[in-house]
């Protein structure tokens, strides 16, 4: 029997706005009749209500888990349960995607129906990490939920102090920008590293993300721990006659204003005839001539991946974007991912075993220095790892005339000139 709804004049407030409201969804699927999450998404909405008019939240935390699994799930307990019954347990099951977040429509239907079975039905692609978040769940259908899941391939993600669901883009399955697999380095990283995902023994969360290049589709730089963001150490692309077409397209001055002025080392200049100059040197990979111009610029041929670390939002030390710890890497090869598994494995043990509690692997690597942290990860200094420059004016000039007299004699070029 389908229970009456609550008033909900202050949620009806937030359907009238030009966009589409999460409060139409929800009311859909209390009206569900016949349905067995309608009644939970009643109470859910009128103890939303109740939260709107008294500017508090009533959800509680608790221990709720799947047999074989330390994290994964979000345990929500009503502190209104009284006048709220049926939404007293709202439960999120967090689920690990596909690598890439490549879905079948039948493997989506079989999830809709599931969580229609044994859940409220509804469902958010994707959390920050990544996971499918089934949310709405009593205690008693968790691990009927999971069962049910893990029947049709899809496994639990990371919760509580634990390595989390990693995140890729798409990709080179449909990106030409792409520089790695990026889907194959996600899954291989993640499988290597399951028991630290599904048995919670870290000092606090740890994120890696994937991106096939560095337009970072999934924020990697700045929202994991470990980021692998694809790019390339040779010259970029260029088809000349196709940069022709398109300053033929849209005139010289939009390619100016558009494309060579928004390059931000000036690494781009446009020569009378057409065509484009690039200085390789000074480009910083940031990808927008590339987006503007997709047919005439690509990325260079020698491809890789730059591995970033400490990437976070805001905890003891505020957000902070990843420090570049590896330049280069080439990632093609078996070698090369198994080279790539063993730094995320050493990673992941000093973080382990040195972090503080409640503490990122950036704040780890602020507290110690950098240096510090390259050397128990067994990494070589590199110039690329400045973070900013040196804020002393004092430069020591020793062996300054014979370190020019190298560069002139590698340049071919007189001392005297």
């Amino acid at each position: 029997m389908s229970k009456q709804p609550h008033d909900t004049p202050l949620l009806d407030e937030l359907e009238q706005g030009p966009w589409p409201s999460f409060v139409t969804g929800l009311k859909k699927l209390a009206s569900d009749e016949g349905k067995p999450y309608a009644n939970m998404m009643t109470d859910l909405l009128g103890q939303l209500e109740h939260s709107y008019e008294t500017r508090t939240g009533y959800w509680k935390g608790g221990t709720v888990s799947v047999f074989g699994y330390g994290g994964g799930v979000i345990p929500r307990f009503s502190e209104v349960a009284e006048d709220y019954p049926e939404s007293s347990e709202f439960h999120t099951l967090r689920i690990q995607p596909p690598a890439g977040m490549h879905y079948s429509t039948d493997l989506l239907r079989k999830m809709c129906d599931i969580w229609e079975e044994h859940g409220s039905g509804l469902i958010a692609l994707h959390g920050q990490s990544g996971d499918i978040m089934f949310q709405g769940c009593t205690t008693e259908n968790v691990q009927k939920s999971f069962d049910a899941l893990n029947e049709i391939g899809l496994y639990m993600g990371g919760a509580g102090p634990a390595l989390r669901t990693s995140m890729s883009c798409v990709g080179h399955a449909r990106c030409e920008q792409s520089c790695y697999d990026d889907v194959r380095a996600h899954r291989m990283i993640v499988n290597g590293l399951i028991d630290e995902m599904h048995r919670p023994a870290l000092p606090y969360k740890f994120k890696f993300k994937f991106s096939g290049c560095p337009n970072d589709c999934v924020n990697a730089i700045h929202r994991s721990d470990f980021a692998i963001i694809g790019t390339w150490r040779d010259d970029m692309q260029v088809d000349q006659e196709k940069v022709k077409e398109h300053v033929a397209k849209v005139g010289r001055k939009q390619m100016i204003d558009t494309v060579i002025a928004h390059c931000p080392t000036r690494a781009l200049s446009l020569n009378d005839d057409d065509t484009l100059d690039v200085d390789n040197g000074s480009c910083v990979r940031c990808m927008h001539c590339i987006n503007v111009m997709t047919k005439a610029l690509s990325p260079g041929k020698d491809r890789g991946v730059t591995i970033l670390m400490g990437g976070k939002r805001s905890l003891k030390i505020g957000d902070q974007m990843g420090t570049v710890v590896i330049p280069f890497m080439p990632l093609e090869s078996d070698e090369d991912f198994e080279t790539l598994n063993e730094l995320a494995e050493t990673v992941i043990d000093f973080f382990a075993e040195n972090a503080l509690e409640h503490e990122r692997v950036g704040e780890t690597i602020t507290r110690i220095g950098l240096a510090n942290f390259l050397s128990a990860i067994d990494v070589e200094v590199d110039p690329n790892m400045v973070n900013h420059p040196r804020t002393s004016s004092y430069i020591r000039t020793d062996d300054w005339d014979e370190e020019a007299q190298k560069w002139f004699e590698r340049k071919g070029v007189a001392a005297n000139e």
